[in-house]
């Protein structure tokens, strides 16, 4: 980990896998449905300051996550081909590279996009690498704790176009929450073994039934399905949203409760996770439709 000089043949797009550029890209599209849903006047500036700024943070954070579970990841097969296990990149390089990328993205959103902004960020980063990464060695909660600050790029966005936190702005934030939680408890039910064998005493690791793990999986789902209504209960949709996104609820409990039966879990994690995968983006659609052709305040 101490290398600083890139191993030999290091490409970009090794320097790109580094990044996590699927997750990363979560992270930027969900503060930009948090900066419309704000509905504020257009700024092509500020929207691409937004979106330069969330994209370096998100990178860095993957970058410094990786450099610091490097050994585990080595020990791993879904991850034992990343690029530091591999030998693509030094472990020392992607550790500067890691900084760099978060100390520039603080700037840009401080200078160019908002201080609250630039404080959801600083704390993105700080939960990610200061508690979520190491929790994950000793936590049985490190999934919730995860799922904290990746909670935090739609407050990011929703500031950047309002200056403040109203409540849309937390009810994005509560959709994020609950959305992880079943999606990575699937994902680690699916590695479970993986998971074990480095140590990591996160609830599918601990539960070897799996009872637990879809029940919390179940809960999570439920408190999600609840707060995605909330827009309409508060005015802040309309009743065509509340209904798809009742539809839309009531399939992934539907998900979720299959993921109870004992005999076909490893099937029933991988069909939650794959219909969590469509979930999210068809919910923040229908919101963000919603909000911009409605007239709601």
């Amino acid at each position: 980990m101490t290398d600083t000089l890139p191993h030999p043949g290091a490409r970009f797009s090794d320097y790109l896998e580094l990044t996590k550029p699927r997750l990363s890209l979560l992270s930027v599209l969900t503060a930009l449905v948090g900066y419309f849903a704000a509905r504020p006047p257009f700024d092509a500036a500020r929207i691409g300051f937004l979106v330069v700024g969330t994209s370096l943070a998100a990178g860095g954070v993957a970058s410094l996550n990786q450099w610091m579970e490097s050994d585990t990841d080595a020990r791993m097969r879904r991850t034992a081909l990343r690029p530091i296990p591999t030998g693509k990149i030094a472990g020392g390089s992607a550790f500067v590279l890691g900084w760099l990328m978060c100390i520039a993205a603080l700037m840009l959103i401080f200078s160019l996009v908002g201080k609250l902004s630039a404080l959801f960020t600083l704390l993105t980063i700080a939960f990610y690498l200061g508690w979520y990464t190491p929790a994950k060695k000793w936590s049985r909660w490190s999934t919730e704790i995860g799922a904290v600050a990746g909670a935090f790029p739609p407050l990011i966005g929703w500031t950047a176009a309002q200056g403040s936190v109203s409540a849309l702005g937390w009810i994005l934030f509560g959709v994020l929450f609950f959305w992880q939680i079943p999606h990575f408890m699937a994902i680690a039910w699916i590695y479970r073994r993986d998971y074990s064998a480095v140590g990591f005493p996160m609830l599918p690791v601990r539960d070897e039934a799996g009872g637990k793990v879809a029940g919390w999986s179940f809960a999570a789902t439920l408190a999600l399905v609840a707060v995605s209504l909330l827009p309409t209960f508060l005015g802040l949709s309309s009743t065509a949203y509340a209904l798809a996104a009742g539809a839309a609820g009531a399939m992934f409990l539907w998900r979720a409760a299959a993921f109870f039966r004992a005999l076909d879990r490893d099937q029933g994690a991988r069909r939650l996770f794959l219909f969590s995968l469509a979930y999210l983006p068809l919910l923040l659609g229908m919101l963000l439709a919603d909000r911009l052709l409605g007239h709601h305040p």
